[in-house]
């Protein structure tokens, strides 16, 4: 008992933790001074509009003078920093983290805003959308991972539901055309599971082979039949479905509820899959297999399938998310449409620490960075759109370099069961 309660001690105030969060707080609050509040002059003001363009709701714009606000930023910042030093936020340090950081982000929100305005309700809007198939292809690996098979695959599929959806979804209906979409990536799954469980193939080799092909097959079709017959590449798109009551929120109802159904999927995936994993008797099997497979098999738990199980579940996940790009975005399918999302996508699950809520957070984190990158030009800022996209990897690195927290991956993640 004793030794216990000192190891969880020692995790709540580990020294050089405390430190180096510490130094992050006081650097935070350096750079929203000297970067942001000592540019600005006195008397400047920051508009916010807080409705999306083509909501029907009116809402005041939220209009303040930029250089106190910035101030009390920076002094938030500070008095952080020198808690954390002296004392440490301990089981909160990670909240407060986000906290500032959320903070550093509105700083340079308003400094970038200031003596003009940004629709801040489109700019969260834009963020929630463009999060969707990165939360999407960060729950197909959770499903994978979770049960040990390491899904580098993920593009490939989404990249195929997106093909199938749009082709099957041309010669039918849209509904068909998703459908079809999500068994393309169960099938491309499949072919994952039986390389990886049945053969033993390196599972990263496995997922690259499936990426080339779908990369291959899907440009070559794309080039030599929906270039070509106009018809077989015009599926439609879901409409935008207003959700009564919860729509008419102010501020968060045009944000959030007033999408096509992928947005709405999201959601109920994210309560589905975390309920599923951590409090069904299917999700304790899951992920015991990924973490201790022979002790599983030793409880009669069958190992390999539930593997194929999981890595199938994942497919289908990865062809929903693919159907995304075409069936509920662009209406059409463009050759490497889904432009590295999946790849995006892993780097979500890792920063959400293998989690379903863990992973959509970081997926709304890395979409609001894609969608302010689209926004620099407007804001008339003199720095690139893809350093402003370089962030999100940044922080991913430092969650695996374990500076605010070890990352904890499933511990027979990637390696082959071999039964005795």
């Amino acid at each position: 008992m004793t030794t216990n309660t000192t190891t969880a001690n020692y995790k709540q105030t580990s020294p050089t933790r405390r430190r180096v969060l510490g130094i992050i707080f006081l650097v935070i609050a350096a750079l929203i001074y000297f970067l942001f509040t000592r540019t600005l002059e006195t008397g400047v003001q920051t508009t916010y509009r807080m409705v999306p363009g083509g909501s029907e709701q009116e809402l005041a714009d939220w209009v303040f003078n930029s250089l106190p606000m910035l101030n009390v930023m920076a002094g938030l910042s500070l008095v952080a920093g020198g808690y954390q030093l002296a004392r440490g936020f301990n089981k909160r340090t990670n909240l407060v983290l986000g906290l500032l950081g959320g903070m550093f982000i509105f700083s340079f929100l308003t400094w970038a805003t200031a003596d003009g305005s940004l629709n801040l309700a489109g700019l969260l809007r834009s963020a929630l959308v463009k999060a969707v198939p990165l939360t999407l292809g960060a729950m197909s690996g959770v499903l994978c991972e979770r049960s040990g098979v390491v899904n580098i695959a993920i593009e490939g599929m989404m990249l195929t539901g997106a093909f199938v959806g749009a082709l099957v979804g041309s010669l039918t209906n849209i509904y068909i055309g998703l459908l079809a979409a999500v068994l393309a990536g169960g099938l491309l799954a499949a072919a994952l599971a039986v390389l990886s469980i049945k053969y033993k193939t390196d599972q990263i080799i496995a997922g690259t082979v499936i990426n080339i092909f779908a990369t291959g097959i899907t440009s070559f079709l794309s080039a030599r039949f929906l270039q070509k017959y106009q018809h077989l590449n015009d599926p439609g798109r879901f409409s935008t479905i207003k959700i009564p009551i919860l729509s008419d929120i102010p501020f968060i109802g045009p944000i959030m509820f007033q999408h096509n159904i992928f947005v709405y999927a999201v959601y109920i995936f994210l309560i589905l899959l975390t309920v599923a994993l951590y409090y069904t008797r299917w999700g304790l099997r899951t992920r015991s297999v990924g973490e201790h497979p022979k002790a599983a098999d030793t409880l009669g738990i069958n190992v390999f399938r539930t593997r194929y199980i999981s890595v199938i579940l994942g497919g289908f996940m990865a062809g929903f998310g693919g159907a995304y790009f075409t069936l509920g975005s662009v209406g059409r399918f463009d050759e490497l449409m889904t432009a590295g999302r999946g790849f995006i996508g892993l780097a979500a699950m890792i920063f959400g620490n293998w989690n379903p809520f863990g992973s959509f957070s970081a997926g709304l984190l890395f979409g609001f960075f894609d969608a302010l990158a689209s926004k620099m030009a407007i804001l008339k800022v003199a720095i690139p759109s893809e350093i402003m996209l370089m962030f999100p990897y940044l922080a991913t690195m430092v969650i695996l370099a374990g500076v605010i927290g070890r990352s904890q991956m499933p511990a027979a993640d990637g390696t082959p069961y071999e039964k005795e």
